[in-house]
């Protein structure tokens, strides 16, 4: 069995300093290791502040940015089944953060939108999150920030070619 190059001091955990051995070299291991400095970042900037879970946010933000979506592009752009969005846009309905409404051409579709709160409180999240990112990743440079947000992006089109197939 071959051995991976290894960076000194690198290959450890970040908190308790774990020697991560093969692992270190897995893109899921280390999103999973990032996700929890994301997942901080959210529930201190939002979570708390704004009482908003981050798969609230995210409906919000995509109907925000895809006004008149339905239900069913929700779901499958969030990877959930079309039951589980429909408890999100309830929840988010009953805070008056977006509005539903029937397609005049087929009764069985609601069209989404944001309420004027709903634009508001992304609009804040998004601030907040922004400014908290960039706190909690000061190492990051301005042009790696970038290139992790398209990497990141590019792993995630990924999943466009295995549905399709």
């Amino acid at each position: 069995m071959s051995r991976l190059p290894r960076i000194a001091c690198m290959d450890r955990t970040p908190q308790a300093r774990l020697t991560e051995g093969s692992a270190h070299g897995i893109i899921g291991y280390q999103l999973a290791l990032a996700t929890v400095v994301a997942s901080q970042v959210f529930d201190e900037q939002v979570g708390g502040p704004e009482d908003l879970r981050r798969v609230e946010y995210t409906i919000l933000a995509l109907v925000r940015h895809n006004p008149d979506v339905t239900a069913r592009l929700l779901a499958r752009a969030l990877a959930v089944t079309p039951p589980n969005i429909a408890v999100w846009l309830d929840r988010l309905e009953a805070r008056a953060l977006i509005r539903r409404t029937r397609s005049a051409a087929d009764g069985r579709v609601q069209h989404i939108r944001v309420t004027p709160s709903g634009s508001a409180l992304v609009d804040r999240a998004t601030l907040a999150l922004h400014e908290g990112e960039q706190r909690a990743l000061d190492t990051l440079s301005p042009a790696e920030r970038a290139m992790l947000i398209e990497l990141l992006h590019k792993m995630a089109l990924a999943r466009r070619r295995d549905t399709a197939a």
